[in-house]
């Protein structure tokens, strides 16, 4: 099979094509620029994979570049991952997360529509959309209430609700998968777990630094699972005909406050006399108190259960800026 991954020089899409390629598949990478970015995912792909990847120059707001892509390429399926995934961001830039976010999700299902009327889509939404829907500690459902709480959960809940629509009116074959949190190797140092892991890696690192640690709400409560995990739950749902013009949630089981990341990662790293300073820029204007969701359905049709532990999850995440950092 052939499959395109965009966003494939982000988080997620590294994860992904080491999937895909592990299963014989052959993987297309969009990349936004020719100044030679891809590279950058060599520190989850290696060379072996990196060398497989055929990598496509376009940008999703540009139609008439993406229609080219679609009109010179054939694709079985497209892993729609590529966004503007930061909810401070998306506060201080609102517009610019929309123009990405939705434009770039409509004009890709714009492109799959005229030229490849088979091909599946699968759209990774987020969580987010939900906003603080899940505070009274309930598992939230894909049916609940859509009320986001910041400017990326709203581009998000634009794009899923225009596919949703595309998918009942027969317009494309696709579907569209909600990750709760997840984390590992190459999670950006702006996402908090990822944060705490950067600042203790620089700290072993370097022995001679300030052992303070600058965090965020370590009271909120949220379900983390590995993003290899979760890339897995999107792949097998792109091989079974069952997910076609549904959403799903992808979760896993146990909900902790954020605090015990945090605490793990300084266990881990083995480190001593580090203290935790609560940061006021680390704070989202509006933040989720609680958010576990229901991933049953996901389950049901694909038998996906998260395999990394959560120490082996902080482990690896630690590990990465460490051999990022030296």
């Amino acid at each position: 099979m052939k499959y395109l991954i965009t966003g494939i020089t982000g988080f997620a899409g590294p994860h992904l094509a080491n999937l895909l390629l592990k299963d014989g598949h052959e993987v297309f990478g969009l990349v936004r620029g020719s100044n030679g970015m891809e590279t950058d995912i060599l520190d989850v792909v290696g060379e072996p994979n990196y060398s497989k990847i055929n990598f496509l120059y376009g940008d999703l707001t540009n139609l008439r570049l993406l229609s080219n892509i679609f009109k010179d390429n054939e694709f079985d399926g497209v892993f729609h991952l590529a966004a503007q995934s930061h909810p401070p961001t998306s506060f201080i830039d609102p517009i610019g997360t929309f123009e990405a976010n939705i434009m770039g999700t409509a004009n890709l299902i714009q492109v799959i529509q005229d030229y490849q009327p088979e091909c599946k889509l699968m759209f990774c939404s987020t969580s987010e959309v939900y906003g603080n829907e899940g505070k009274d500690g309930h598992l939230i459902k894909t049916t609940d209430t859509l009320l986001p709480a910041n400017p990326y959960g709203a581009s998000k809940v634009a794009s899923d609700l225009y596919l949703q629509e595309r998918m009942i009116n027969g317009g494309i074959k696709g579907f569209i998968t909600r990750a709760f949190s997840h984390t590992g190797p190459r999670r950006g140092k702006n996402f908090s777990i990822s944060c705490d892991a950067h600042q203790i890696a620089k700290m072993m690192v370097d022995p001679s630094m300030d052992r303070t640690l600058s965090v965020g709400n370590l009271d909120t409560i949220r379900v983390v699972i590995d993003v290899r995990d979760c890339v897995k739950a999107y792949y097998l749902l792109m091989q079974s005909e069952d997910a076609l013009g549904k959403v799903f949630n992808v979760c896993g089981d146990v909900p902790r406050k954020m605090g015990f990341f945090t605490d793990e990662l300084i266990k881990i790293s083995k480190l001593e006399g580090v203290t935790k300073w609560v940061n006021p820029k680390y704070y989202r204007p509006i933040d989720i108190d609680y958010q576990h969701g229901d991933s049953s359905e996901l389950k049901e049709i694909t038998g996906w259960e998260p395999e990394y532990t959560i120490e082996q999850t902080l482990t690896d995440l630690l590990n990465y800026w460490i051999y990022k950092l030296s």
